[in-house]
């Protein structure tokens, strides 16, 4: 009988390192991510609060998307990368077909992502034989934006932006409810403009300066929902797939500006319908030339101009 698990343990593993393997022929021809995260890239990306221990959880095994120390023995989906992991995962394996009960694993919660301290040849055993949970001993760690299953290095340099914005703005606790999500680098960064242009404008015509908090606040309310609820109702998202709502706010914020340049009155309405009917089949390069000569309006005012450090440079909207 041991030889006999002995084998079929054996062929698992080959099994699963095939599959590794398989993934990662895939994943060079698709050009995406296989990795699993380390968990140092995630400290260095993320300012993290408080952490504290939460107990015992049964926790899904397919949100399992780093690891502390092992993150280059596996793949994203946990599957042995090299054969000098085969000694440990075979043990563990033999332990399963014996009906063996392993203790939990030791992991560390961000968001709703997890990611091994302690554990991970259990991790990669358990999903090969098709578990769908694990017992798992849980700290938790508090982070400003969210973490989750499908997020990559470029997601984390992208929430690091998305978490100094965040506390620049203050607008998690000013507005609990916000998600103003960027697909793309450096949009954080400008967002924080349109606010100094738009705290400019209001001092302009309250005749005294604004409170940064207030700025913020009339920016999100009267700027930005306004204009995602016509994105919304619009529906012409679905025209921009692997966007958000936020991508569509600053390219259509900037559409509306260079339309009322050229016209006497444009509504957000009428911005979103012409930005669709122009941009959804229109190459990118375009788009991106019509926001650089455009980006200048975005200090644009009628009889009034911002002080000179709030000027846009005529490159700032150069994205990749």
């Amino acid at each position: 009988m041991s030889d006999l698990l002995e084998t079929q343990a054996r062929s698992d593993f080959e099994n699963a390192r095939r599959k590794s393997f398989w993934r990662s022929v895939a994943s060079w021809i698709t050009r995406s991510s296989n990795e699993l995260l380390p968990y140092s890239e995630v400290r260095k990306h993320i300012p993290m609060g408080g952490q504290r221990y939460i107990g015992l959880r049964q926790i899904p095994l397919d949100q399992i998307i780093g690891s502390v120390g092992r993150y280059r023995d596996f793949d994203r989906a946990f599957l042995p990368r090299h054969a000098y992991t085969s000694g440990r995962w075979i043990n563990i394996d033999r332990a399963h077909l014996q009906d063996i009960i392993l203790p939990p694993i030791e992991v560390y919660k961000i968001g709703d992502a997890y990611f091994v301290k302690d554990g991970n040849h259990r991790v990669s055993v358990a999903r090969e034989r098709g578990q769908v949970e694990i017992d798992a001993y849980v700290i938790e760690l508090d982070v400003p934006v969210p973490i989750g299953p499908d997020t990559d290095v470029d997601d984390l340099i992208r929430k690091k932006e998305q978490a100094r914005f965040m506390l620049e703005t203050g607008l998690n606790d000013l507005r609990p409810s916000s998600q103003v999500e960027l697909t793309l680098p450096g949009g954080y960064d400008k967002l924080v403009e349109h606010i100094h242009v738009h705290r400019w404008f209001m001092g302009v015509e309250r005749k005294r300066p604004v409170p940064w908090k207030d700025a913020v606040t009339s920016w999100y309310d009267e700027v930005y929902l306004p204009l995602v609820k016509v994105i919304r109702e619009s529906n012409i998202l679905r025209k921009f797939p692997g966007r958000t709502e936020a991508d569509l706010y600053f390219w259509v914020i900037e559409h509306l500006w260079y339309l009322r340049e050229q016209y006497d009155d444009v509504s957000l309405e009428e911005a979103v319908e012409h930005f669709a009917e122009v941009f959804t089949e229109t190459p990118l390069a375009y788009l991106f030339k019509v926001i650089r000569n455009t980006a200048r309006s975005l200090v644009a005012g009628e009889g009034e101009n911002p002080p000179t450090n709030y000027e846009v440079p005529p490159n700032v909207f150069h994205w990749p």
